[in-house]
């Protein structure tokens, strides 16, 4: 059993918050963009990663960026007929959105490869759409102790 440790905050340093998106997304927080099917969730982030991936302004944020790399893992649209057309048309720097190759495995939030991907492509995006298809299959995602333990472990590697 763990050792009881009280902090007192005002013992505790304020820090600042970097930006992706102002005051929308944070960078080193999970962010989930939550809607209906249809409602255009992959439309919205397609057109971000697009945006970010040529260091363009985002919508009501006026901060000057660089261009980024985005790693965009999709488990329900394909990546040649549907994800690549979208980005086109949003005028993305394609060769700044990268895509974890699940050819031979499927990805899951505790797999190393996001890491590991993060760490190559030096990626400070990383979108999982949808969400809940990257879980894993193994993981009831109605018992919030087995859900928190893998969004923990993802909230490591973005912080």
């Amino acid at each position: 059993m763990a050792e009881l440790k009280i902090i007192s905050m005002d013992e505790v340093p304020v820090e600042e918050v970097e930006w992706l998106w102002y005051p929308y997304i944070p960078f080193g927080k999970l962010t989930i963009i939550h809607g209906d099917g249809g409602e255009g969730k992959t439309t919205l982030i397609l057109q971000l990663a697009a945006l970010l991936s040529r260091g363009e302004k985002l919508p009501c944020d006026s901060t000057e960026r660089e261009p980024i790399k985005v790693i965009y893992q999709t488990a329900e649209d394909g990546l040649g007929d549907t994800i690549k057309l979208r980005l086109l048309a949003g005028n993305a720097d394609c060769s700044q959105i990268k895509v974890i190759d699940e050819s031979e495995a499927t990805l899951t939030m505790l797999d190393e490869r996001i890491e590991k991907a993060i760490v190559e492509t030096g990626a400070r995006a990383l979108i999982l759409d949808p969400v809940q298809a990257y879980i894993g299959a193994k993981v009831d995602m109605n018992r919030a102790n087995e859900v928190r333990a893998i969004l923990s472990q993802l909230g490591r590697i973005a912080g």
